[in-house]
């Protein structure tokens, strides 16, 4: 399954885009909010979250790859299974994508295909001391549930504070649907030769 927005084209991922995976995730300012990713990341965890892929999760998962200037890959997002919540929507940004509203976008466009699966609660959270993600969250129709709990993050080593939402679509039934398309195929714009699910956590607009 692909998807397309304005700028974006979401896909599953291939080992063939470890290299550029590794590359794009692999900053420690990115990896240091993510829930799971260890800290240096290298081209065999890239290798490894690409093959576990989403399988058996209940939402979908993609790469992210922006087609508005260029072609290249530019994050992850995917709904899945987190602690006890099973939909829980996740991301990540490289940094050079950080600011151009890619992770709104990206995560409009999967929070409007899990509805189509029949998935109607999604839960988010980020680190505490990353607020923006929190700005995200809320523009995405997320409201705080008060809770703040201790996740452990792989990139940082230790637990730190997570500050919980939900969504539930029932109560934003005056929302305007976002417009994508669904693909069965890849669309007809070709990459230059030359898990991604993760807690949410990457500032962005």
């Amino acid at each position: 399954m692909f998807v397309r927005t304005e700028r974006l084209t979401l896909r599953p991922g291939w080992i063939e885009d470890a290299p550029e995976m590794a590359a794009a995730i692999g900053h420690e300012s990115v990896v240091r909010n993510l829930a799971r990713s260890p800290w240096p990341y290298t081209l065999s965890d890239a290798q490894a979250a690409i093959e576990r892929g989403f399988a058996g999760q209940p939402g979908p998962g993609f790469l992210i790859f922006a087609h508005d200037v260029g072609y290249r890959l530019v994050g992850g997002i995917g709904i899945g299974p987190f602690g006890e919540e099973p939909h829980e929507l996740g991301y990540w940004l490289t940094p050079a994508a950080w600011g151009r509203g890619y992770a709104t976008e990206a995560a409009q466009a999967v929070l409007a295909l899990a509805e189509t699966l029949g998935i109607r609660r999604v839960t988010a959270g980020h680190f505490i001391d990353n607020p923006a993600s929190g700005a995200v969250l809320r523009r995405l129709g997320f409201v705080s549930t008060g809770a703040v709990v201790a996740t452990f993050s792989a990139g940082r080593g230790c637990a730190t504070d997570s500050v919980e939402y939900v969504r539930d679509r029932r109560a934003l039934a005056g929302e305007a649907p976002l417009t994508f398309d669904v693909l069965d195929a890849p669309p007809a714009v070709v990459a230059p030769t030359a898990n991604p699910l993760e807690r949410l956590a990457i500032t962005d607009g």
